[in-house]
């Protein structure tokens, strides 16, 4: 049994998942298939906890995968680069899906991997800001500038009665260098997923209080996606790739200590117990923020495909397209029911019993 680790190169760090055995209901015998996956985060990212539970737990071994994943700053370019075929899934927001396809790049989301808004506007729980338009003559902190939390943010204070021009973002990155610039006060607030906030909290023993979009806050608008050829082409690996994630998801919500383990190694961290402690309260903090939040759904990873409708006619509104994006061109739920083709009780049963 082949294992290769995620290893620093310059400008992207490349990691190929390490399989485990885990005992699931056998399927048919066939030759492993390899996928590739670029994310827009890094390998310690929150948004690869599923990736690498459902590599540590075996669920990529038990699907017949083997998963290879570059890590590369910025939603933008991991789409671009997914959709000019230099890997077969892009792990990002979904924003640049929308941008870019008024000039050609084409992805369509297959898998959701937050139920719902991705962003939010954290600030200090001891900052002044106590509402919306107390950000006027502010900066924002953002990962990387253009960002996709410029979008929702830029709504919000527009809605409380700011302009364009009374507020400014500036690039902070994510994890201790953006918490460390929003405690220095080089920033008011930090514009990230909620969940890299959440992560921020438990690491830097912190409180948030994060805005939400009125409108957008129950949309999901992070996940798995691929071109229509590599869905056409690839159909049954990217079933049998949703499923490990779904099973991961599940896991995750329900195991958080061993969720929290598998996440630390397969990252490359240090496993100890103060690392375990504040990985379980991210995982505790953040639990609308990933697939399987409610573990009786039947249908996890589904993509709210009404509210993504909603989505980009927001951004056409707002005069950030100047047409509407077709929900249906960005996502679709097509693998749905293949990811979810197991028995979700039994399943969960044995994954609270996984040690």
């Amino acid at each position: 049994m082949a294992k290769t680790f995620a290893r620093p190169l310059r400008g992207l760090a490349v990691a190929a998942c390490a399989v485990l055995a885990f005992a699931v209901a056998p399927r048919p015998a066939f030759a492993d298939d390899t996928l590739s996956v670029i994310g827009a985060s890094s390998t310690s990212g929150f948004f690869e906890v599923l990736d690498h539970v459902a590599d540590q737990a075996g669920f990529f071994k038990a699907e017949h995968l083997i998963v290879h994943k570059e890590y590369i700053a910025g939603a933008a370019p991991t789409a671009q680069l997914a959709a000019s075929g230099k890997a077969d899934i892009a792990s990002c927001s979904i924003e640049p899906l929308i941008f870019g396809y008024a000039k050609g790049l084409r992805l369509q989301f297959f898998f959701g991997e937050d139920p719902q808004y991705v962003f939010g506007l954290g600030v200090l729980d001891d900052s002044p800001i106590k509402t919306l338009a107390d950000f006027k003559g502010k900066t924002i902190g953002e990962s990387t500038l253009g960002s996709g939390g410029e979008v929702g943010v830029i709504s919000m204070l527009e809605g409380a009665g700011l302009s364009r021009s009374d507020f400014s973002f500036v690039a902070i990155g994510i994890g201790a260098t953006a918490l460390a610039a929003v405690r220095q006060g080089q920033v008011a607030a930090s514009a990230e997923p909620s969940a890299e906030l959440s992560l921020e909290a438990a690491m830097g023993g912190v409180k948030w209080r994060i805005f939400r979009h009125p409108v957008l806050k129950d949309i999901g608008t992070y996940g798995f996606s691929a071109t229509p050829a590599t869905i056409a082409a690839k159909g049954d690996q990217l079933k049998r790739f949703a499923r490990a994630i779904a099973k991961a998801a599940l896991l995750t919500r329900v195991n958080p200590q061993l969720a929290a383990r598998y996440f630390l190694e397969g990252s490359g961290q240090k496993v100890t117990d103060d690392a375990l402690k504040a990985e379980v309260q991210t995982l505790a903090l953040s639990q609308g923020d990933l697939a399987g939040a409610d573990p009786s759904n039947p249908r996890v990873g589904y993509m709210n495909i009404t509210g993504i409708g909603v989505y980009t006619k927001f951004f056409t509104d707002n005069g950030l397209t100047a047409q509407t994006v077709p929900a249906s061109a960005i996502a679709t739920n097509q693998f749905i029911a293949a990811a979810n083709d197991f028995d979700h009780k039994a399943f969960i049963a044995q994954a609270r019993a996984m040690k």
